[in-house]
């Protein structure tokens, strides 16, 4: 997976998964991450330039949900802004793995301000995560 800007700060996270193969994987195969350390207990992925570390665990409770635009949006959730077109490849890889999308990828605040692609999915482990596009990366935060 392609990395950000070296002007952006890059984040690392790390969550929970019941099952390390299951991550290898999802992260691995099916999102194309690329596999850095491991151990028995854990391991690192490059999510986009940014460190990401599935860490063995017991499976986390699950999240709760918060109504947003007709949509029960998992929380807590994680994910990445992607730029459309990368936003579209993704989609159509995990809908080739056969995911199955707590929301499925739709257009939000279309012709407003802040319009941007949205999908939300768990990983095999139950951890929430969005990946959006915004039509113009300057309205992130838009209001």
């Amino acid at each position: 997976m392609p990395s950000p800007a070296p002007s952006i700060p890059r984040f690392h996270l790390a969550v929970p998964v019941d099952d390390l193969e299951a991550a290898r994987n999802f992260y691995g195969e099916v999102l194309g991450c690329e596999q850095g350390r491991s151990s028995d207990r854990w391991i690192d992925w490059n999510l986009h330039g940014h460190q990401f570390v599935t860490h063995l665990a017991p499976r986390p409770p699950a999240p709760a949900h918060n109504p947003v635009d007709g949509h029960d949006v998992p929380v807590p959730h994680f994910g990445l802004i992607l730029a459309i077109p990368e936003f579209h490849r993704l989609a159509e890889r995990l809908q080739a793995a056969g995911t199955r999308f707590v929301i499925e990828p739709y257009l939000r605040f279309a012709g407003e301000p802040g319009e941007q692609w949205t999908m939300f999915l768990f990983d095999p482990a139950g951890n929430a995560m969005e990946f959006k596009a915004f039509a113009d990366d300057a309205q992130v935060f838009a209001t």
